[in-house]
């Protein structure tokens, strides 16, 4: 476990890096853009985009992780201590709910309800795709400009991009546990497919 959060730590801080690096590029001038002949010219590539590029990629695994996985397989936990895979997910529905609230400015009491773990499928699902609605708006609200704006979070003032970097790499680290679940059950993750 120590390692994976090295990893994980390490993962960060170079999306910082390449973060910073972008956000100093987009203040001299225009956003930047994908080269030409990269077959992706015109797509916006500044700090805004790459973190909006990287949520977009965690979300899809998460999503497609929570449906693929059986109803009765929600209540699966590996061994007597550790979380059932419902838990994790409603983990990431919390999560998600706190962080992109607080940058939509949403009063905890207008955020969605999370269902018990011992909720059915269908109630646990419908709560992760509230909260995936909530983060789709603050993801978008991000522009290479704004991503320094403070907010508050509890106790701590943190960037946006603070919170949605590190809502998305959250988000990744539970897909690990997701995605291990599902290999216990037979399954293939979705990052795995072919």
């Amino acid at each position: 476990m120590q390692r994976v959060r090295v990893i994980c730590v390490t993962a960060i801080l170079a999306g910082l890096v390449t973060t910073g690096a972008a956000m100093a590029q987009a203040h001299a001038g225009t956003p930047p853009t994908a080269p030409v002949g990269s077959g992706q010219a015109n797509v916006p590539t500044g700090p805004a985009a790459e973190v909006q590029h990287y949520y977009a990629g965690v979300k899809a695994n998460i999503l497609k992780s929570a449906t693929e996985m059986p109803d009765d397989a929600y209540t699966f936990k590996p061994e007597p201590d550790i979380r059932t895979f419902a838990r994790v997910v409603n983990h990431v529905t919390e999560a998600q709910l706190r962080s992109c609230g607080a940058v939509n400015h949403t009063a905890p009491a207008d955020l969605f309800k999370v269902p018990a773990e011992t909720a059915d499928k269908a109630t646990i699902l419908e709560a992760l795709k509230a909260s995936f609605a909530e983060c789709d708006k603050a993801y978008a609200s991000a522009t290479d400009t704004n991503l320094a704006e403070m907010f508050t979070l509890g106790k701590a003032s943190r960037s946006r991009v603070g919170l949605l970097w590190g809502n998305a790499s959250h988000d990744n680290e539970q897909y690990a546990t997701l995605a291990l679940y599902m290999r216990l059950k037979g399954l293939t993750p979705p990052s795995s497919e072919k």
